[in-house]
């Protein structure tokens, strides 16, 4: 068993938030369902297991999308097609891990797939959720 203390975690950041609480609730809801992810993740689970989770984050993260392209919509946001480019490429990402997991298993791909989804939701964060939290204090 692999320890989960060593799970790579996503922590929370002051420049993650966007002024929206409710997007900021669920950024951090996001953040927490993650990194319960990324523990589970660590202790080598059955493929199904992993398939299960990773659906439910994909379902949580499109529902999640709809809310916050909603905000930037009411908002005129100006790089709204951009910012949606960029969710649109994670739930792509995610389709192809899960089809990744689906046909080769997690075990030997695990390091990827924990990195991939680290590394995506925090330049996502710092990047494309900065900027349009910069841009709609402004306004």
């Amino acid at each position: 068993m692999n320890d989960p203390q060593k799970a790579p975690q996503i922590d929370w950041r002051v420049e993650f938030e966007t002024g929206e609480p409710a997007i900021d609730h669920e950024h951090k809801e996001m953040i927490d369902r993650i990194n319960a992810f990324l523990v589970m993740a660590n202790d080598q689970p059955e493929t199904e297991l992993v398939l299960d989770h990773l659906g439910e984050i994909y379902a949580w993260i499109s529902a999640h999308f709809a809310l916050e392209e909603k905000f930037m919509r009411e908002q005129h946001y100006t790089e709204f097609a951009a910012h949606k480019d960029d969710h649109e490429k994670l739930l792509d990402d995610l389709r192809d891990i899960m089809d990744e997991v689906e046909q080769s298993g997690y075990v030997g791909i695990e390091e990827n797939i924990k990195s991939r989804m680290s590394d995506w939701f925090i330049s996502h964060f710092k990047t494309q959720d900065a900027l349009w939290h910069s841009r709609s204090l402004k306004n």
